[in-house]
């Protein structure tokens, strides 16, 4: 036959839609063309395929070849397509029956040996070949990976004569090797932070509620120690969670190892870092750290040294939990649902009370934070310098991660019964249903709001702050107490209050 039809998947975004090869070998000079919008890296596999196939054992046709990745409108890039393209000159050529590639989808990059290497984004193929019914054979790295994917069929391959012989019947494949269990290191506990009895209370809320938090204190206080503790006292992710979690990971040559495949992503990038950096981007669309720490942390320390247009990339992910990239030649979208943790100092020189620094100076400063963003964190708290002697001091009564997070993943127990969300994530209409006030606490939160010019944004936010800490007391109703702690978090805009009087 001289025409065949082979399965493979492009990559776009956090999908892999799906790509016809189809490869037809007809009379003529000999030529190979390739169409169907390949880009370079692409175009190049003309050489590697022929050289893999010569090297393999393989007869290449002297005859004109003409290779269609379909649909034509889809952009193609890497080598991933290396593999499918070889098997299609093998089927067209009669070197092997078309039946046998029947219910199989293949990616791979081949080596000029015929060695099969690795390609990006593992995990949202085995993830559509599921959904497709389709078994999904790539190289063996890969499908290392591919394997947590749940009731997918996976199969593995290191040269090109291997899958030859498979699909030839003559042989199986070498079995894919068990993800090996490494040893976890050691978490930072909670314990270790001295003090901070206020700070630790407004962690355990963001981290039940799922809120975003902002901390405010002079340098050496202990706000880095108290973010890089927070996923300590999170509930694992749950098996769709930690699936989309590998998968962002995958598509961007990061794959998650089996010990963190659970835990929550903890994401701490540079002052320095660009706006495509934090929200991704590129000719080929690529995640960001937002996208990197979906269902996870995002610490952005030294928060006014970032540059204010970075900062304000975030607001519409930090709201929506997408980001939407869009260039000339493509467009792509990213989940970004990710707890949001910064921390800052109050002034340039360290503290706002050190007298190296005026209040004009540091309000500039500040300033370098704004208002709309600073309108999406609902947890800001003061974290301030420890008293003496406290530092020397060993503390028993305080509490481990371990005893926080049992009291964290009751409360996000609850939340999941109650309305299947985190607190955090509650819209409008959500609030109004599991989020009722008396007429009396209604009433002085708005008289609260309006006193201190809030946003109606900010009136929301507070409600579902009141409600995370009635959840943590698994009470069933908000009161004013609630309500009048989750008003007590906001010392920044204290501290902008105070600056401007």
């Amino acid at each position: 036959m001289s025409l065949a039809i082979v399965f493979s998947r492009a990559r776009h975004g956090l999908a892999a839609p799906l790509v016809t090869v189809e490869v037809h070998i007809a009379n003529g000079l000999p030529a190979f063309h390739l169409v169907g919008l390949p880009e370079a890296s692409v175009k190049e596999s003309r050489d590697r395929v022929r050289s893999a196939l010569i090297n393999s054992g393989f007869a290449f046709p002297d005859r004109k070849i003409t290779v269609n990745l379909a649909p034509a409108d889809l952009p193609k890039e890497g080598g991933r397509f290396d593999l499918p393209i070889a098997l299609g000159i093998i089927v067209a050529s009669g070197q092997l029956a078309e039946q046998h590639i029947q219910g199989y989808e293949f990616v791979g990059e081949l080596a000029l040996s015929g060695d099969i290497r690795p390609i990006v984004g593992e995990i949202p193929v085995a993830m559509a070949c599921r959904d497709a019914g389709r078994s999904s054979l790539m190289p063996m790295p890969n499908a290392e990976q591919a394997q947590q994917v749940p009731k997918a069929r996976v199969l593995g391959a290191t040269h090109l004569l291997q899958v030859h012989s498979f699909l030839q019947g003559a042989q199986d494949l070498p079995a894919i090797p068990a993800l090996q269990q490494h040893i976890k290191a050691p978490v930072p506990d909670l314990s270790e932070v001295k003090g901070q009895t206020a700070a630790k209370r407004a962690l355990e809320i963001a981290a039940a509620g799922e809120h975003n938090l902002l901390m405010l204190g002079p340098a050496g206080t202990g706000k880095s120690m108290l973010a890089q503790r927070l996923p300590g006292i999170l509930p694992d992710l749950t098996e769709e969670e930690a699936l989309q979690t590998a998968a962002l990971y995958s598509i961007a040559g990061m794959p998650r190892s089996m010990q963190d495949w659970q835990e929550r992503p903890f994401r701490q990038p540079h002052h320095t870092s660009s706006a495509v950096a934090l929200v991704g981007g590129g000719p080929v669309p690529r995640p960001g750290e937002i996208s990197l720490a979906h269902h996870g942390v995002l610490f952005l320390d030294e928060l006014p040294e970032f540059p204010r247009k970075v900062l304000d990339v975030l607001r519409e992910p930090l709201e929506t939990g997408w980001i939407h990239i869009s260039r000339a030649a493509r467009q792509a979208e990213f989940p970004a649902q990710f707890q949001l943790i910064a921390a800052l100092n109050p002034s340039p020189t360290g503290h706002h009370d050190d007298g190296r620094a005026s209040p004009e100076q540091v309000m500039r400063y500040l300033n370098r934070i704004s208002g709309p963003f600073l309108d999406r964190i609902e947890l800001q708290i003061d974290v301030p310098l420890l008293p003496k002697g406290l530092l020397s001091q060993h503390d028993a009564s305080s509490e481990t991660s371990a005893e926080v997070r049992q009291r964290v993943v009751a409360a996000r127990t609850i939340q999941l019964g109650r309305q299947g969300k985190a607190n955090a994530r509650l819209t409008a209409a959500e609030i109004n249903q599991h989020c009722p006030l008396s007429a009396q606490d209604a009433s002085f939160l708005e008289d609260t709001i309006h006193h201190l010019k809030l946003s109606a944004r900010s009136y929301h936010k507070l409600i579902k702050v009141a409600r995370t800490i009635a959840d943590l007391q698994q009470l069933p109703a908000i009161r004013k107490e609630h309500l009048m702690e989750a008003l007590s978090y906001r010392a920044l805009e204290r501290l902008l209050s105070y600056l401007k009087n």
